[in-house]
């Protein structure tokens, strides 16, 4: 009953030039309880047949100005009308004509003079055949969100995996950084008073017996005393610095690993692009010598909410797009100047706060900005993009952090990319 109900509310487009013929078709259907729309010639039918989109279309095969072959042909040749099924009427009868309307895209025949059982039978296998072909096309569509949610799903965890790996490699290394840093600059402190003890113990000697050999005199001119106690203590603070910097990069190598923060934190969302940064440091100078100039212009922006380790990974992702192309750009001779400027502000209003990185690199087509999150989608030649970075991104700033994320043309030219964050997330988000 449900299925007979359903065929009921599909919609039948009758076009017959025959006013009689017509007349008989429409009587008949609308005692069967269908829905008839009826036209009087093959062009008012594809008018009709393009504003009902009906399921099934029941057309003469000879008439003036488009007969139903031509019909037939412009209905499957329509992206709209293409899954009709169609049922020509017909007083021929030999196998070659039947033929001829099948290749031009008929489904079924309807011999004249009309039978009406016939004509009730042919229309109920008709719609029962439109059913069946929606729902496969409604099945096999599922089919393909479902492929791509499982290839997404694949990709997200590729790339979550490299994430880790990546993370587990960094905190590795700054771990094994750490510890010879840390000997060698405990140890200038004590190098420094030794070279001091040494350089006290020559100028006392120097003192008391100004006498001295020759050539121990030649060597003490060859060593220039004064200018090594006066160069030891610029040494052992270049050490210091250097000492002090290394530490610092272990700091930002793990602040981007953030292994322990797979919970969300409170955290300065400054530390993670400047961390990402100082990961990306050695691209920076690009193969022709040209290096890329980073700007910073950071607003004064509180403690967030977020996944830091996720924002890093979005911060990355950006990031390295815009090296690429800016590479892209150097390489074709179109850049000279590269640059990458990285802008922060508060929003108080909205209570969010505002990343926005732009590059001034190519600028993206206007037909492609719609399609740049779009999962698989990417302007990268074969094998040097899977399509699945800005993807992640926008899954990690809308769905995990209920933000936003656009990408844009700035006014000057290149390419831009905006995130606009919450300051305080719910306490529980999926």
């Amino acid at each position: 009953m449900h299925d007979l109900q359903a065929q009921h509310s599909l919609r039948i487009l009758v076009i017959e030039d025959d006013a009689t013929t017509r007349l008989l078709l429409n009587r008949t259907l609308q005692k069967e309880g269908y829905n008839v729309t009826l036209a009087e010639n093959g062009v008012e039918g594809i008018e009709k047949a393009l504003l009902i989109s009906p399921a099934l279309i029941i057309s003469d095969w000879v008439m003036p100005q488009l007969d139903g072959m031509e019909l037939c042909r412009q209905v499957r040749s329509h992206p709209d009308l293409s899954g009709i099924f169609v049922i020509l009427l017909s007083s021929r009868e030999t196998v070659a004509d039947r033929v001829q309307g099948l290749d031009a895209g008929a489904d079924e025949f309807l011999s004249k003079p009309i039978d009406p059982n016939e004509l009730k039978a042919r229309v109920r296998a008709g719609l029962r055949q439109y059913e069946l072909n929606h729902q496969l096309k409604a099945a096999n569509h599922d089919l393909m969100v479902t492929l791509q949610q499982l290839k997404q799903a694949q990709a997200q965890l590729i790339q979550s995996e490299k994430m880790s790996s990546l993370g587990q490699m960094v905190a590795g290394i700054a771990h094994e950084i750490n510890n010879p840093i840390n000997f060698i600059e405990g140890n200038l402190s004590f190098a420094e008073d030794y070279i001091q003890d040494l350089l006290n113990i020559i100028c006392l000697y120097q003192k008391c017996f100004p006498e001295i050999p020759e050539e121990l005199e030649l060597l003490l001119e060859d060593a220039d005393i004064e200018f090594l106690a006066e160069d030891s203590k610029q040494l052992i603070d270049s050490m210091r610095v250097g000492a002090a910097r290394i530490h610092k990069i272990i700091s930002h190598l793990r602040n981007f690993a953030r292994l322990d923060e797979a919970e969300m934190k409170r955290v300065d969302i400054h530390d993670g692009i400047n961390s990402t940064l100082i990961m990306l440091q050695n691209r920076l100078k690009l193969p022709n010598g040209t290096e890329i100039e980073v700007g910073k212009d950071y607003g004064e922006l509180p403690k967030i909410d977020c996944y830091p380790g996720q924002l890093n990974q979005v911060f990355l992702n950006i990031l390295h797009n815009s090296i690429y192309f800016l590479q892209d750009y150097v390489k074709k001779g179109e850049l000279t100047d590269p640059n990458i400027r990285v802008f922060t502000r508060s929003i108080d209003e909205r209570d969010t706060v505002e990343i926005i990185i732009s590059n001034n690199g190519p600028s993206i087509a206007e037909a492609t900005i719609s399609k740049v999150f779009d999962p698989f989608f990417t302007t990268k030649p074969v094998g040097q993009g899977t399509g699945m970075g800005l993807s992640i991104c926008y899954q990690i700033i809308v769905e995990r952090h209920r933000g936003q994320i656009h990408c844009l043309i700035p006014p000057e030219g290149g390419t831009a990319f905006a995130i606009e964050i919450p300051r305080r997330q719910p306490e529980e988000n999926p």
